[in-house]
């Protein structure tokens, strides 16, 4: 059962932290790294493009390796398998067919703003019109058993938030098991600040859970989202990527109080590591790729990350780049030994079949 949907007599409404879907940033190593920290409750994939076929088993196991155990990374973490599409009878069909492989959840993105994916009916262009937002959850709700949670993740419109109320109760009334809110229009991008205020609104006018999403950053923004939604779940995404440790901090899950400095050295295995994985798993330019990507997020966060970043930039050759990684990092240590309290499933796993 996903944590959202848990409560307790003690907690009827538990805090609920979940990684967001980040497109070529957030795929299943990634995953896997971050869930191994700590604080998350569920992750979201990378969208999955549905046009007008039923993908074959092998893109959804590619796209979601999860799924070959249990719908969950290493440490047991949840993950929902997200769709992008415009036409509710070939979104049904991929979503019976993920759901029949093991997917936890499905998630619908309508949120995404890329003007190459609206232009081909996919993404934040379909909040324009609520009804198309009804007809696609319907389509999914009813291709899926009743156990699997069906979810939309939306903006808070294209233009502007007129149809904000509109498009959340189509989703309701579809059979929507929560809602998630990026909490900015398609037109404002991610550009500052996320409108928090909306989702308190919203909160009067729905009865499904809500999630916010956009600008929690830091402990204090969250905080200051938490008061102003008033709500108890709450995506991050690009934070996560920048501050490895938020979601536990958030959570206050037996964090010691390290220096700037001790929390880099963590930094730096947990970027070895992950260089590792994808060089293991994909290959070595995959990992350059995927690993400067990731040191570019650090460098809002992680004053460090600007010297590593700038040393090791201009290396292409797969090589090359691996050695002077290792040399300019200030742990200067080969065998990159498992972080205290963090798992990293460095053997072989059935991932290796699919990617």
């Amino acid at each position: 059962m996903i944590h959202l949907l848990s409560s307790t007599s003690e907690d009827p409404n538990p805090l609920c932290l979940s990684l967001a879907p980040m497109e070529g940033v957030t795929d299943w190593i990634m995953r896997d790294i971050l869930t191994s920290l700590g604080g998350i409750d569920f992750c979201v994939t990378e969208f999955l493009r549905v046009t007008k076929n039923l993908h074959p088993n092998k893109v959804f196991y590619r796209h979601c390796p999860e799924l070959l155990t249990e719908s969950k990374t290493s440490v047991g973490t949840p993950v929902i398998l997200q769709l992008l599409g415009g036409d509710p009878l070939p979104m049904g069909e991929n979503a019976q067919r993920a759901a029949e492989l093991g997917a936890a959840g499905i998630d619908l993105n309508f949120g995404c703003p890329a003007k190459t994916v609206n232009r081909h009916d996919g993404g934040a262009v379909l909040l324009k019109a609520s009804h198309r937002l009804y007809d696609i959850t319907k389509s999914v709700r009813q291709s899926v058993p009743a156990t699997i949670p069906v979810s939309g993740k939306i903006r808070l419109g294209f233009e502007d938030a007129s149809l904000f109320v509109e498009n959340a109760l189509a989703l309701q009334e579809a059979g929507a098991s929560w809602i998630t809110v990026h909490c900015r229009t398609k037109s404002q991008g991610y550009r500052p600040p996320a409108h928090w205020h909306f989702i308190s609104h919203l909160k009067h006018k729905i009865h499904i859970p809500v999630i916010a999403n956009g600008d929690i950053d830091s402990v204090h923004s969250f905080n200051a989202c938490k008061e102003i939604t008033q709500g108890h779940a709450f995506m991050i995404g690009r934070a996560g990527l920048s501050n490895p440790f938020l979601f536990k901090k958030i959570k206050n899950l037996n964090v010691v109080a390290f220096s700037e400095e001790e929390e880099w050295n963590q930094i730096e295995e947990l970027i070895t590591h992950f260089y590792s994985r994808c060089a293991h798993h994909i290959n070595g330019y995959f990992a350059t790729a995927r690993t400067k990507q990731w040191l570019k997020f650090l460098l809002t966060k992680k004053p460090p990350s600007i010297e590593l970043f700038n040393k090791i930039k201009i290396y292409k050759d797969p090589s090359e780049f691996h050695y002077h990684l290792l040399k300019n990092l200030k742990s200067n240590n080969n065998d990159t030994p498992l972080l205290s309290g963090m798992e990293v499933n460095k053997d072989k796993t059935p991932h290796e079949a699919i990617c």
